[in-house]
């Protein structure tokens, strides 16, 4: 038997971060589908990040997935989906534990992120 290969998608990425069972396999989710959409043809890209992903049960891991939505359509000069604009958390998000590093995500967290209530460095996410 041969499987195809397909590139996770934001809306598949929800579907495992709300089958996780802890935030540090969440992460190593979140990693894996930057990771896989780096990969990805320019033209695919934007297919990954178009369909609304359902709810993980946990507002910051909605904010955060259209914060990525919105973070990377903007690095192609393309504006948010519609679906992204619900989700914003009241209250900041800094999932660094270190008071240092919550200081960078604070200098450095891009736009998108910033507007969804999520403060995560730029830094961390191209180490992703």
């Amino acid at each position: 038997m041969v499987t195809s290969y397909e590139p996770m998608s934001l809306a598949t990425l929800a579907t495992h971060l709300t089958s996780a069972d802890s935030d540090r396999i969440r992460w190593k989710l979140v990693w894996e589908f930057l990771e896989e959409y780096r990969w990805e043809p320019v033209d695919t890209r934007v297919g990954l990040l178009q369909d609304e992903p359902g709810p993980t049960g946990d507002a910051r891991w909605d904010a955060l997935l259209a914060a990525l939505a919105e973070h990377l359509l903007a690095q192609a000069d393309l504006a948010p989906p519609t679906w992204a604009e619900t989700r914003v958390l009241r209250r900041a998000w800094f999932p660094a534990e270190l008071a240092i590093h919550r200081a960078d995500a604070l200098a450095w967290a891009p736009a998108g992120f910033r507007k969804h209530g999520v403060y995560l460095s730029v830094h961390d996410l191209a180490a992703a």
